[in-house]
């Protein structure tokens, strides 16, 4: 089987402002691609840039996908380690648009292979996967409302956005737990807004509000703190993105830096190298949760499907789509059922996008 093709679309999503520490996305910034084949099987992969995160925006995506692609024709799709493998001698870094065709590749596999992606990555069953709601950055007050707008609707597991000022954030997580009460776990997210005195004081009085994890308390720089703090804190400490690749897995694990890893395609480049990840998370003890940007249920599936693949997998922050997309382009692909995330029938990813939908945006073959 050889590549013959590969489009590339500029894939805009428009949605509701959502703010994080670090900044507000007003739209999500994401490329679709498809790879064709001389065998007519097709694959399709998606990302989303986050800037403020990973460093990529959809604008350097898109360029850098078209050198990508051209790279690999008349390649053959199914050795997905040697096309992974070019890209990373070609551009270091980069990891948001290659976790796009990494995607793609995996979607040729399993289809080539005639089995859902699940499968082809060594699950066994479908399994029940209950994803939490975030809560973006705002006023205590008006978070504790959102909080309960969200028990009513269902929820059982809430996200809470912080990493501004400390005392404002302890403030917030309080107010949301005393307003949904004992029964609604609460996860927080600081995206490395404190620096380390504020990260100690946070955790130290947010203890008493019987919190799961946090994830990502402190910037990268600060990665030699985290043992202390993990150690310290009462509430245990989640790396997100502390930890990249299976390198930056081993490092912050032995260190003891960290209780569980929160693993992202746009980090590590896609699913070949979040499957090292897991592992070596898997063989030290640390559970990982599965988590996203603010991609569509094209990628959405994908999480799904290498959520369900691997047990190691514990937890799931799979709310991407819920969070203000004023549109769903999306056919087939994963369903919430509830806050239940359910995978499709069929083989490989088992998602696409709207052909008319595809139509207006701005595409490439190359």
């Amino acid at each position: 089987m050889k590549i013959t093709s590969i489009d590339i679309f500029r894939y805009s999503i428009p949605m509701h402002p959502f703010t994080i520490a670090t900044g507000t996305m007003e739209f999500a910034q994401n490329i679709f691609i498809r790879i064709h084949t001389d065998e007519g099987i097709t694959g399709v992969g998606e990302c989303s840039a986050f800037p403020m995160i990973v460093g990529e925006t959809q604008s350097t995506c898109f360029v850098m996908a078209r050198d990508f692609a051209a790279l690999w024709k008349g390649k053959d799709p199914l050795d997905i380690p040697a096309r992974m493998q070019e890209l990373h001698w070609f551009t270091a870094g980069n990891a948001t648009i290659k976790s796009a065709f990494d995607m793609a590749l995996y979607d040729i596999a399993a289809r080539a292979a005639g089995l859902p992606l699940y499968r082809f990555l060594g699950g066994t069953s479908r399994k029940s996967l209950e994803t939490d709601l975030t809560i973006g950055i705002g006023e205590p007050e008006a978070m504790a409302s959102q909080a309960v707008e969200f028990r009513e609707r269902g929820v059982r597991i809430i996200k809470i956005k912080l990493g501004k000022d400390p005392d404002a954030d302890i403030r917030r997580v309080k107010l949301i737990r005393e307003a949904v009460g004992p029964g609604i776990t609460l996860r927080i997210d600081a995206n490395q807004g404190w620096d380390p005195a504020g990260a100690r004081k946070a955790l130290s009085a947010m203890g008493a509000f019987n919190i799961q994890f946090c994830e990502q308390p402190m910037r990268t720089y600060n990665d030699h703190l985290l043992p202390d703090l993990n150690i310290q804190s009462p509430v245990p400490v989640m790396a997100d993105e502390s930890v990249y690749n299976r390198h930056d897995a081993t490092r912050v694990i032995r260190s003891k830096g960290c209780s569980y890893v929160n693993i992202k395609f746009a980090k590590s480049g896609g699913i070949l190298e979040a499957i090292a990840v897991n592992e070596v998370c898997e063989q030290n003890g640390i559970a990982c949760m599965m988590g996203g940007m603010l991609e569509s249920r094209v990628a959405l599936t994908a999480f799904a499907h290498f959520a369900t693949a691997f047990d190691n997998i514990r937890f799931y922050d799979m709310d991407t789509c819920l969070l203000g997309h004023k549109e769903d382009p999306v056919i087939d692909g994963v369903r919430y059922n509830g806050f239940l995330v359910e995978l499709p029938d069929g083989i490989g990813i088992g998602a696409d996008v709207d052909p008319e939908y595809l139509s207006r945006l701005e595409a490439i073959r190359v």
